[in-house]
């Protein structure tokens, strides 16, 4: 009898560690994988992979991506995502409050939510001109910092599927190669900026970072361009010093 159950046991954590990793593939697509390319990723047989996704579509957890490419995370992943968002923003909020305070800055908190950057919360600067977005609002990958923080922090391949997407949405034709060379860049230095390309008049600066689900995150700097470059240097180190606490949380 305990060695059925013990058996039952074992194959009930087998399956929730194989669905565990169907799901962790998926969170690298935003526009839909099949379930071969999930077999393959998982190292399963399709059929195995079948099994475990149409269980996890009855939960709302997987759903069929639009127009038919395959599957992609589902609702339900939302909605439990969005339980666990206060902890993010309740362990950020005081990283970004020492933030402002040695910049004199406003600092933000987003995160990629499928095809853009949406704000978590945020830290008015203290300047009488200052830079404020509303908590909730969602913002552009490819021409943002913390976008761009993101982008380089993404499999290459699925970062050129969201950049395609946002430049053919808003009938760009960008160098597509020139703009790799750039987020490489980003990867290598830390910290992505923005100088007047999302909105005239406003620059930033930020940097990407993984929560403890793996979720990508950006904490930026955006500063009215007439200051910028006599605050730049400031930010930047305040910046690296967050990044550094970051790290040192998530790892």
């Amino acid at each position: 009898m305990i060695e059925t159950e013990d058996k039952n046991s074992r194959s009930g954590i087998q399956v929730i560690t194989r669905a565990a990793a169907v799901l962790r593939v998926l969170k690298e697509t935003q526009t839909g994988m099949s379930l071969g390319q999930i077999a393959a990723k998982v190292g399963l047989p399709r059929s195995t992979v079948q099994r475990i996704t149409s269980a996890l579509m009855a939960e709302n957890l997987v759903i069929s991506a639009p127009q038919g490419r395959g599957l992609i995370l589902g609702p339900e992943l939302t909605a439990l995502a969005s339980a666990t968002q206060y902890n993010i923003v309740e362990h950020c909020r005081l990283l970004l409050t020492e933030l402002t305070q040695k910049t004199g800055e406003t600092a933000d908190l987003a995160v990629v939510r499928g095809v853009g950057m949406a704000f978590l919360d945020q830290v008015p600067g203290t300047h009488r001109l200052t830079t404020v977005s509303k908590v909730g609002e969602v913002f552009p990958l490819t021409t943002t910092a913390n976008g761009k923080a993101c982008l380089a922090e993404m499999p290459e391949g699925e970062a050129i599927k969201l950049i395609d997407n946002e430049w053919q949405r808003n009938g760009i034709k960008g160098d597509l190669k020139g703009y790799l060379a750039g987020l490489a860049e980003i990867r290598d230095d830390g910290l992505a900026y923005d100088l007047d390309e999302h909105s005239s008049g406003i620059s930033a600066i930020g940097f990407a970072f993984r929560d403890w689900a793996g979720a990508l995150h950006a904490i930026s700097v955006p500063v009215p361009s007439t200051r910028f470059d006599e605050v730049k240097e400031t930010i930047e180190i305040a910046l690296r010093e967050t990044a550094a606490n970051i790290q040192r949380t998530f790892t």
